[in-house]
């Protein structure tokens, strides 16, 4: 029978699980070590199956889960056994660990501990191997091989996609941010959230961006997944959208909403711009009335307070060369005003009326507004789209800003395809099939 210490210090340190039994213990500074011995042995042959006799032992030392704070080593007395059968080229084996695979250094469960800090925790990979007592590297190569197998070798990783994001991401920041090696792709499942039943998750990013970047991806998939896919919500890039025409012919497309009042604002902040330069020949200033309310013109009429109604409705008031900029305006709130509309059906007509009045012939001085219609009347379907389905690329912005997060207490990348997989590990939505390890 096993003796009380032991049972207890199995129960706290919960090496029954892993079928090991502690026969003592000692202090080594800032690490504990457990010395173990197996529950159960197999004598068998992994050669030729024939059962083997005791030779000897050899200690195996594992890296376990931290004990109270404190990094954990397992010295585990291995037997070894001499194979009875004489024609077998292996004279000598050594029982297999069922913790741990033969020549590695951790056990199973410390493989599920670190993904779950990295996954669930937003741990820093240097925070984990210091609560392991191990190096940096050894961390981060169990953590990209495990998520490896957890999304690219997993079959069922990409099952259910039928409504799928895509945007842009810039995952280095360097002085010149618009080289394209600076850029991705990535992929995102709305599906989850449009269904309610979880949030949306991050299926891959690729190298690059452009039509042939997402046309590659799609065509690496297999036909049943191009047929499940049903909606791809996107931003004003029409690279995006002509891959989507090629691969996915019947797949609805969708810009997003936050892009097209983007779009719209860029063009009003662009009137804002010309008419500063055409009436004071220079950039503007802290006391130049279109500089000093710039942020007033972005903000939706009904956020505004009385003190910026009556700012804007003295700026309208103050000069004529003004009056372009304030057609831009109208034309922008109107934008965000179709978007905020109660019903859907309602808001789509607003916009439809938008994008034809802004088709028809408009007057000179207001080219901001011509380059906005333009754009709007050539991605119209897509626009209105939005109104018929209501899904957006809101939630794949919101993983863009998880993965700032994850740039930043990671200190930077430097390598793209680590980048990746610890990008999957903090945004996958991986949670349960780590927990199942």
């Amino acid at each position: 029978m096993q003796p009380s210490g032991n049972l207890v210090a199995d129960t706290i340190c919960r090496t029954a699980e892993i079928g090991l039994t502690i026969t003592g213990a000692a202090d080594a500074g800032n690490i504990t070590i457990i010395d173990a011995t197996p529950v159960a042995v197999a004598t068998t042959c992994p050669e030729c199956g024939h059962p083997g006799t005791k030779r000897d032992h050899v200690v195996r030392t594992l890296v376990d889960l931290p004990v109270v704070g404190f990094p954990t080593r397992l010295h585990v007395r291995v037997p070894r056994f001499l194979c009875t059968m004489a024609s077998c080229p292996r004279k000598i084996f050594q029982a297999s660990l069922a913790c741990a695979d033969d020549r590695s250094k951790l056990t199973h469960r410390v493989t599920r501990w670190v993904l779950q800090r990295l996954a669930i925790d937003r741990m820093s990979v240097a925070a984990t191997a210091t609560a392991l007592g191990v190096g940096w590297e050894l961390v981060n190569q169990v953590a990209l091989d495990a998520c490896r197998q957890l999304v690219y070798d997993d079959a069922s990783h990409l099952d259910g996609v039928r409504i799928l994001g895509v945007d842009e991401h810039v995952w280095k920041h360097t002085r010149k941010p618009g080289q394209p090696s600076n850029l991705v792709t990535i992929l995102v499942d709305l599906t989850p959230l449009v269904d309610g039943r979880g949030p949306a998750r991050l299926l891959d990013i690729r190298p690059g961006r452009s039509a042939d970047v997402l046309r590659t991806w799609l065509q690496e998939r297999d036909p049943g997944f191009r047929e499940q896919v049903q909606v791809v919500t996107m931003d004003g890039f029409t690279g995006y959208a002509s891959a989507v025409d090629q691969v996915l012919p019947g797949a609805t497309k969708v810009m997003d909403p936050f892009h097209v009042v983007h779009l719209a604002a860029d063009k009003l902040t662009g009137c804002r711009q010309r008419l500063q330069r055409e009436t004071t020949g220079r950039r503007g200033r802290k006391d130049d009335p279109l500089y000093k309310h710039r942020r007033t013109l972005l903000t939706r009429t009904d956020y505004l307070t009385e003190r910026q109604k009556q700012r804007l409705d003295m700026l309208w008031a103050t000069d004529d060369d003004y009056v372009a900029l304030e057609v831009t305006w109208m034309f922008y709130q109107d934008v965000i005003q179709a978007y905020g509309h109660p019903k859907k059906s309602e808001g789509k007509k607003l916009m439809d009326r938008i994008i034809n009045t802004l088709r028809k012939g408009l007057p000179k001085g207001l080219e901001e507004l011509a380059q906005l219609g333009r754009t709007l009347w050539r991605r119209r379907e897509d626009v209105l789209a939005y109104f018929d389905i209501g899904a957006s690329n809101g939630p794949v912005e919101a993983i863009n800003g998880r993965l700032e997060h994850l740039r930043g207490i990671a200190l930077g990348f430097r390598n793209l395809n680590h980048y990746i997989l610890r990008s999957l590990i903090h945004s996958g939505q991986i949670h349960n099939r780590i927990n199942a390890l």
